[in-house]
């Protein structure tokens, strides 16, 4: 499990201060990268020099309860899934213990030359693979 936490800003909320849901996709993919970093595969080294992408292929999100301008949002990420080409995640967003929402996520590792699916390389597989946590409820990444 992978735990981060961020503010919610003036910029990411809507004129009544609620959180404005294209904001916490942003801040998701911030989190994402931050995991990325964590595992020793910073995107400023996968993207440039690797030649590594890994864009979001699934996202599937469920807005529990509103968050406020000056909320912190507690991210925690879940790796569920590590296949050839994919990873998955389950992220839960709270505020104070809370529930606001979450996300089952899928990212798909791709050759930035040929911009089509390539096998997980194997120093980025075994560090997923330290982050994996099992669900027999879940099917296997492919």
């Amino acid at each position: 499990m992978f735990e981060t936490s961020r503010p919610l800003r003036f910029g990411q909320c809507d004129p009544a201060g609620i959180a404005y849901f294209p904001s916490y996709i942003d801040m998701l993919v911030g989190v994402t990268e931050d995991f990325f970093a964590h595992i020793g595969a910073p995107w400023t080294v996968l993207i440039p020099e690797r030649r590594i992408g890994v864009p979001t292929v699934r996202l599937d999100a469920t807005f529990v309860k509103p968050a406020f301008h000056g909320d912190r949002l507690d991210f925690t990420l879940r790796v569920t899934g590590v296949g050839r080409s994919s990873l998955d995640f389950a992220h839960r967003v709270s505020v104070g213990g809370d529930t606001v929402w979450t996300a089952c996520q899928r990212l798909v590792a791709t050759s930035l030359e040929t911009h089509r699916p390539i096998a997980w390389p194997d120093d980025i597989r075994t560090n997923l693979y330290h982050h994996l946590e099992i669900n027999d409820a879940q099917g296997p990444a492919t």
